[in-house]
């Protein structure tokens, strides 16, 4: 399970706090539309079935086809609903790439979900307006009303506007000032020793290079060395090798 709390010494403000809470109540918004439509299905296609009844198109098909696009519309925005929860755990944490990543998918889930409101609330359904045997908008959407549930129309515009509220709202918190201190990278700042803690040990000086021995100059020995002089005799000793003197 993903860690929501911040990062240490960083206080999560209540507006990213409010954004998560305001992502979980869009997802399920999202979770109670499918479950209602997947109740819904099988009138749903009779609706649809009714309407193109006698056409060439193929009544059948076209329910079909309407039944395995509605439910795959809304498992896809359950998904990407659910994927907008995991983000807002991240945010939690003061991740700036989830939050960036968070205002993009949440864009585009806004405008798909305000054209859907749109077009819910004009009744603009798929017909035929140009003439032909197919139906029209006008009885398509008498037939769906004659077959679905009272109940399921006004539910999902609830639905549909809770949804887009919730998310816009969870949005524009994410965009305060006080989100985006949160958000921010912290400056990295001098911090004071812990007591007791051991300092490190400083890296040694190397050593000088001793000295080379200064060479003597020619002619002259240095001390110690064979063939140098010795001091001169007191008076009355004679060297060593020198003939007696005659006294």
């Amino acid at each position: 399970m993903t860690d929501s709390s911040p990062a240490p010494g960083r206080a999560r403000p209540g507006v990213v706090a409010a954004s998560f809470y305001l992502l979980l109540l869009f997802a399920l918004t999202q979770l109670i539309g499918l479950i209602a439509t997947v109740a819904v299905s099988s009138k749903l296609k009779e609706g649809f079935e009714r309407a193109f009844e006698g056409t060439t198109t193929g009544a059948q098909d076209v329910g079909t086809f309407v039944v395995a696009f509605t439910i795959g519309t809304a498992v896809l925005l359950l998904v990407l609903a659910l994927a907008l929860v995991v983000l807002g755990l991240f945010n939690n944490r003061g991740r700036n790439g989830t939050r960036i990543t968070t205002w993009v998918l949440g864009g585009i889930l806004i405008c798909c979900l305000g054209g859907s409101l749109i077009s819910g609330a004009t009744g603009a359904v798929g017909g035929n307006t140009g003439g032909g045997d197919a139906p029209s908008a006008d009885e398509i959407q008498r037939s769906l009303n004659d077959a679905l549930p009272s109940w399921y129309q006004p539910l999902n515009t609830v639905l549909g506007v809770l949804g887009l509220i919730s998310l816009l709202v969870a949005l524009i918190l994410l965009a305060l000032p006080r989100a985006n201190e949160f958000f921010r990278k912290p400056k990295q700042g001098w911090e004071p020793p812990v007591p007791g803690a051991a300092y490190p040990a400083e890296p040694g000086y190397p050593q000088a290079p001793g000295y080379p021995t200064t060479p003597g100059y020619p002619g002259q020995p240095t001390p110690g060395q064979p063939g140098q002089a010795g001091p001169p005799p007191e008076s009355g000793e004679r060297r060593a090798g020198e003939p007696p003197t005659s006294s």
